[in-house]
């Protein structure tokens, strides 16, 4: 059994101020949680500040990394790499980044390739945290099933997203399905800004979930029995 934490968050222009609104929740949670934050959460999509943006993740990976021990922590950033910008995903234990990949499926309604460059799908891949198996799908990357297929017998996936509030429902169903789909739990962390679905959800091997639109940090559980269950039940793979 592990704790979650999902930080369904509305950017603040102010970078700093999001910045201590984690560490806050990070300092107030226990020590074994799973904390998933939404998708470029310190600094949301500042197009017309990259490369200060850039430089405050930096900033803001280094606070993070001394803090967060036990817990495991979940968050894009935006960050320079080789002269291009990229959208990165990292997940943070024991002080250490034990995986990391940028977002490969480029949202082109929203101009994500007019400024970022896409990662490549060769990072999508399932990794280990103590017994237990992890993949990672970033926002719009919820909606390709081939991408689904990478990681196919992870135990949890997580979905650190910017989804917006007109496609809600399509949020909903596909983090249940995948679920379902991968026998797994889904994790999805979704942004509270006025034009964003929020939709942050718990969703359980079974198809249950824990979801709820009002709240800043919606807690759960991870019971690795219902994994279990539901593989000898159905034995799909």
């Amino acid at each position: 059994m592990r704790n979650v934490a999902l930080l369904q968050l509305k950017n603040n222009p102010n970078y700093q101020k999001n910045l201590d609104k984690i560490l806050e929740y990070l300092s107030s949670l226990e020590e074994n949680t799973i904390v998933v934050a939404p998708e470029v959460c310190l600094t949301d999509y500042d197009y017309e500040n990259l490369q200060e943006a850039c430089e405050f993740s930096e900033y803001a990976l280094e606070q993070l990394l001394k803090c967060v021990n036990n817990q495991v922590l979940v968050l894009t950033l935006l960050r320079k790499v080789d002269n291009s910008y990229i959208n990165q995903a990292v997940v943070i234990h024991k002080n250490k980044i034990i995986h990391k990949q940028a977002k490969h499926k480029l949202f082109k309604l929203g101009d994500e390739h007019k400024y970022l460059k896409a990662g490549v799908d060769s990072e999508i891949v399932k990794f280990k945290i103590d017994n237990l198996q992890y993949g990672l799908l970033i926002c719009f990357e919820l909606r390709y099933k081939e991408l689904w297929k990478k990681l196919e017998g992870a135990d949890v996936i997580f979905v650190p997203s910017q989804w917006g509030e007109p496609r809600k429902r399509h949020l909903e169903i596909l983090g249940n399905a995948l679920a379902v789909m991968n026998q797994c739990y889904v994790l999805i962390a979704n942004s509270s800004k006025d034009t964003m679905a929020s939709s942050s959800a718990i969703y359980a091997p079974m198809g249950g979930k824990v979801i709820d639109d009002a709240s800043e940090c919606i807690k759960g559980y991870i019971d690795t029995k219902q994994i279990k269950l539901m593989r000898n039940y159905l034995k799909l793979y």
